[in-house]
């Protein structure tokens, strides 16, 4: 695709979005040559603690814990994740506040200048963008999601003070490996020589734990140096030498969280002495932590949850949850899957869950017809108990599409999952 025209002065967000788009050959382009060499020219220092997180799920939970709790602590936090369900500002949140297209623009402008005739691409670029930002902005702490792997990706050109895995599993194969030993070395990655390293995954694999002694990186293990209880009203934690009692659950609906919470307040006691963190602000933060679209219940009716879940992993913890939520006598799913995801899996997690799938078509080059979707979804789904009616497929040219003639047959005693 040939690369759009450097945009001008006074040009707009979109703009400069649409350009970044242009500048790099392909869109994921795994190295940290090119994002190395730029940084160094913009002499990029991030202040405070940094904090990073990888993971195959669980990663913008954990994240968005974070932040809540050092925001209630009084802290001054940068939160950075990818991608953004809605407007690309989501990407980079000041202090609770999502950055302006104005403080954005600025920061593109500075790394275009910098970058020179360096070759970055557009998740490289707008990283840079983005510390950038946080450079600039007097934190205490910040808190960095990893888009994709740990070892190639240009998070990873931050020294985590300390870094978390919250779990390792099959997703990306194309780019970090068939196997979770694969993906568990490039997510090991992220961890630095004698700093914390929390591993949320309650079975690691052996490749994450070897780049650990071998780097002599201070292992956090779930189930060893840290964990959790609860009951039905509240739950606690229970770190190396803190413990954390009769905590609210977490706003943040799903039967991973605590899992997520618990890496997150293991995370903050291996770093006590720099950012002491009192029970209140725990309690505070983890009541408001937000994230849309993880498992996320609109009000009304039908029953509407919207889940990002991608992967097998996460489509697992989605049928735990919706099984977790009473009794529904139909549930609807509108249905969309970019053509590179383990379609099998995911509807090997769902599949008996659900009575019609609704299959909705995406754009790109990753995307496809929802007639396409609507064949493969048919012909992977589970065999149906003997006696059960297989559910239904139909196929729409969109989510809009999909979504609305899924509302009109929930009715207002059926759910809709969209996933």
């Amino acid at each position: 695709m040939p690369s759009a025209l450097k945009p001008a002065a006074g040009a707009s967000l979109s703009d400069w979005l649409q350009y970044l788009e242009s500048i790099h050959a392909v869109a994921i382009d795994m190295g940290l040559e090119r994002v190395r060499e730029v940084a160094a020219r913009m002499n990029l220092e991030l202040p405070g603690v940094k904090f990073v997180v990888g993971g195959t799920n669980g990663k913008g939970s954990t994240c968005a814990m974070l932040e809540a709790i050092l925001l209630a602590a009084g802290y001054k936090v940068g939160l950075y994740t990818s991608p953004h369900l809605i407007d690309f500002n989501e990407r980079a949140r000041v202090n609770g506040q999502i950055a302006s297209d104005e403080a954005l623009i600025e920061q593109f402008t500075a790394v275009e200048a910098a970058r020179g005739d360096t070759s970055l691409t557009y998740f490289e670029f707008t990283t840079l963008a983005i510390l950038r930002l946080f450079s600039q902005s007097r934190l205490d702490a910040v808190v960095l999601e990893v888009g994709l792997g740990g070892r190639l990706d240009a998070v990873n050109i931050v020294d985590a003070d300390c870094a978390i895995v919250t779990s390792v599993d099959l997703d990306h194969i194309d780019y970090l490996g068939d196997t979770r030993e694969k993906i568990g070395f490039e997510k090991a990655h992220i961890y630095r020589p004698g700093r914390p390293a929390v591993c949320a995954d309650p079975g690691p694999p052996q490749s994450l734990l070897g780049h650990v002694g071998q780097i002599g990186a201070g292992l956090w293990l779930f189930g060893r140096d840290y964990n959790y209880s609860g009951d039905r009203q509240q739950w606690a934690y229970g770190g190396r030498e803190q413990r954390r009692s009769a905590l609210a659950y977490p706003a943040l609906r799903g039967a991973n969280q605590l899992l997520n919470a618990s890496a997150a307040l293991a995370a903050l006691e291996s770093v006590r002495d720099r950012l002491p963190v009192p029970q209140q602000a725990v309690r505070q933060g983890l009541l408001q932590a937000s994230l849309p679209g993880r498992f996320q219940i609109l009000p009304g009716q039908p029953t509407v949850i919207l889940d990002v879940a991608h992967n097998p992993h996460a489509a697992a913890v989605l049928a735990q949850n919706l099984d977790n939520m009473g009794f529904h006598p139909y549930t609807y799913a509108v249905f969309g899957m970019l053509n590179d995801k383990d379609l099998a899996g995911v509807l090997a997690k769902l599949g008996t869950r659900v009575d019609h799938w609704f299959c909705a078509g995406l754009p790109g080059p990753r995307g496809g017809t929802g007639e396409r979707l609507a064949e493969q979804v048919a012909a992977a789904l589970p065999a149906a108990p003997a006696g059960a009616e297989a559910p239904g497929v139909s196929a729409y040219a969109g989510p809009a599409q999909a979504s609305a003639a899924a509302r009109g047959r929930a009715g207002e005693e059926g759910r809709n999952v969209v996933c």
